[in-house]
């Protein structure tokens, strides 16, 4: 559990402790340059190794599919596809499109489901591991839940809305969609252009805005709860305050990270159903 094994703040209060471990490993920013030209390397690290991994594991489960009793991990997998089928089919009720769409929707769920679960181990168990290997383990900065990182969260959501644009296009044509949004949803005037064109850009922004904030604040908040746990049992000590503070951690921790499986699962569910239904009402005219 992301409780357990919580690190020595090596002189550090718990503030430092805290914000030590919610700094990301960047590059570094050249004097002058754009806030945006930092990338977070731990971020993008554990995002492509998990999608990789991901990836993986859903093709071992097509490779080893046979047509008698499936095993439990080809169960598993099945079931996991046929329930994300069924919502792209009530959402989705473009056949072609889905062929598309209903793998996409498979691999948003089992990668984001991935990328939340880093938050079960233990918060200063991989920094630890890290800092050992560049000989400094009380000061690497590594953080390991990439949906926790705000520039991941909203680059989700804005590969989401690009896909939805395409559709857009797609299936009503550019000249369609341009029409689309000068006419609606106030109607077909040209004194009502103005505000159907800036509704349509509202809504827009509004919903890519929201996809990737509901999941970054959700998963930034359980980072920062499992953190405060480890607190309690950095402040382990052989006195009556400290041994209540260590068994507080372990059934705090052991509770937080049960009620956390929840929510790694809830959030990459309805990340996964905001896709389908963004992209579902690409698909609709006004």
């Amino acid at each position: 559990m992301a409780a357990e094994n919580a690190a020595e703040h090596g002189g550090q209060t718990a503030g430092e402790y805290i914000v030590h471990h919610l700094t990301h490993l960047q590059s570094s920013k050249p004097a002058g340059v754009a806030d945006f030209s930092v990338f977070n390397f731990d971020s993008i690290f554990f995002a492509i190794l998990l999608g990789v991994i991901g990836c993986w594991l859903l093709w071992l489960g097509a490779r080893k599919a046979t047509s008698g009793v499936p095993g439990r991990f080809q169960a598993a997998v099945e079931i996991l596809v046929e329930v994300v089928d069924q919502q792209a089919k009530g959402i989705v009720h473009n056949a072609t499109s889905r062929k598309f769409v209903a793998p996409l929707a498979l691999t948003v769920f089992v990668w984001i489901f991935m990328l939340n679960a880093m938050d079960l181990l233990p918060v200063d168990l991989l920094p630890w591991i890290f800092g050992l290997i560049h000989g400094d383990p009380h000061h690497a900065y590594l953080r390991v839940v990439p949906t926790a990182d705000l520039s991941v969260a909203m680059g989700l959501s804005v590969s989401v809305l690009l896909i939805c644009l395409y559709y857009n296009i797609k299936i009503k044509g550019a000249g369609g969609w341009v029409h689309e949004l000068f006419t609606a949803p106030f109607g077909n005037h040209w004194a009502l252009y103005p505000f159907n064109f800036a509704m349509q850009l509202i809504e827009f922004v509004a919903k890519t805005v929201s996809h990737g904030m509901r999941l970054f604040g959700n998963m930034y908040a359980g980072e920062l709860i499992f953190l405060l746990i480890a607190l309690m049992g950095g402040a382990f000590t052989l006195s009556a305050t400290g041994v209540l503070l260590a068994l507080g951690h372990i059934i705090a921790g052991t509770a937080w990270a049960i009620f956390h499986i929840l929510i790694i699962t809830l959030q990459a569910f309805v990340f996964m159903m905001l896709t389908l239904v963004y992209v579902g009402q690409a698909h609709d005219a006004h």
